[in-house]
């Protein structure tokens, strides 16, 4: 089939074989020109199919020759119908694992679910005995408890006042003004109850509680502070409320680990685009503000960039470095009081007739299509394509 980008709002909602493969080959191609980094040797990602969570699996394997296992819960295709971008991505990898003789094997399911917990545990057991990292990158906006059965939704809002500011429709450049109204009832709790750090605490304590952990394991939650400019309806919001609860989980896991010398941290990663920073409102307008200060100062990297310095300067460091929040500041470039003052600027002066001038809005755009596998120069789009790939892990 021809297969062609179908966007409805912040999502793509086809996704093309070839492009996405495309994507994870660039991936690996500039891990592997860094050369090889000694850090993991077994590892586990959680949410390893898309974003910063398949670039963590790329680092893994191809930096360090490690032996992954990756959960996520993607869409395969069917006749007609393409897979979600994660499938192919996750299939690619594969495919470009096996090349390397290196051990990859994937879940697709509820990450949330005791099922897939026990599907992961068995198979670990059974092939690697133990594993030394666990990245925990899931990006849900819904979950259902695995004990109450409760179905939870996560919310993006302000707290306590209504919340006005720009921002851009990054298909059409048109800036507006977008109004929030604030959380109410139930939004902040079950919001935690989604991206807070319960299930991270979950994995590790099945992980722990079946010998599966090895000495000195250690364990990376994602997160995100941002700026003033977004902090109303991101880190002061409902979802800012999540992610102080998944840090402060931190130390608690940090603490159930001492038996084997284990740490849990959070790394504070850059705002990139990625199928969830799509969906937040003022996002897009930040990040394509962002782009374009951080290229010129030649600062700007996206997801491989970013978890390769993490994982190669930070994460397995003699001395991790932190802040007085224990959190790893990898987004520390990002934060760079320069880099801030000229995104502010911008964004005050910011309308539809001059953001293409003064922000990287094309960046931002060709991002997006390529976390669906489009705008790739070296593929062809205009010829029939096989959309029935699979990966072989899960369907041998």
């Amino acid at each position: 089939m021809i297969i062609e980008p179908k966007t409805r709002g912040f999502i793509c909602i086809t996704s093309h074989p070839k492009g996405c493969e495309q994507n994870i080959v660039n991936q690996i191609n500039y891990v592997k020109s860094k050369g090889l980094v000694e850090n993991t040797k077994k590892a586990l990602i959680i949410g390893a199919s898309t974003g910063f969570g398949i670039a963590s699996r790329i680092t893994c394997a191809f930096g360090s020759k490690a032996d992954t296992i990756g959960v996520f819960f993607e869409k395969p295709p069917s006749k007609g119908r393409t897979a979600s971008s994660g499938w192919y991505n996750s299939a690619a990898f594969e495919k470009e694992a096996k090349k390397e003789g290196l051990y990859a094997k994937s879940i697709n399911g509820d990450a949330f679910s005791n099922e897939i917990k026990e599907k992961t545990m068995a198979l670990i057991k059974a092939d690697l005995g133990q594993i030394d990292l666990l990245i925990y990158s899931l990006a849900s906006p819904v979950r259902t408890h695995p004990k109450t059965g409760v179905r939870y939704k996560s919310t993006l809002k302000p707290i306590g006042s209504t919340y006005t500011n720009k921002t851009v429709d990054f298909h059409t450049g048109e800036v507006k003004e977008i109004t929030i109204e604030p959380s109410s009832g139930d939004d902040i709790d079950n919001t935690i109850a989604v991206m807070g750090g319960e299930d991270w605490q979950m994995w590790i304590d099945a992980l722990q509680e079946n010998n599966l952990l090895s000495t000195n394991f250690k364990t990376v939650a994602y997160s995100y502070i941002g700026p003033k400019l977004t902090e109303a309806v991101y880190r002061k919001g409902t979802i800012g409320r999540a992610k102080d609860h998944l840090e402060n989980t931190a130390f608690t896991i940090t603490d159930s680990l001492k038996n084997i010398n284990g740490k849990a941290y959070v790394s504070v990663n850059k705002a990139l685009v990625t199928q969830s920073s799509s969906a937040i409102p003022v996002i897009p307008l930040y990040i394509s503000l962002l782009y374009k200060v951080m290229k010129e100062k030649n600062l700007h990297e996206g997801c491989i960039e970013q978890i390769y310095r993490l994982f190669n300067e930070r994460l397995f460091a003699t001395q991790v470095p932190t802040d007085d929040h224990n959190r790893i500041r990898i987004d520390d470039w990002e934060m760079r009081e320069d880099v801030q003052e000229e995104v502010t600027k911008l964004w005050k002066k910011a309308t539809t007739e001059n953001l293409s001038a003064i922000g990287d809005l094309q960046g931002y755009k060709n991002d997006f299509f390529n976390l669906f596998g489009f705008n790739f120069d070296e593929i062809n789009y205009d010829v029939d394509t096989d959309e029935m790939v699979l990966i072989p892990s899960i369907d041998s």
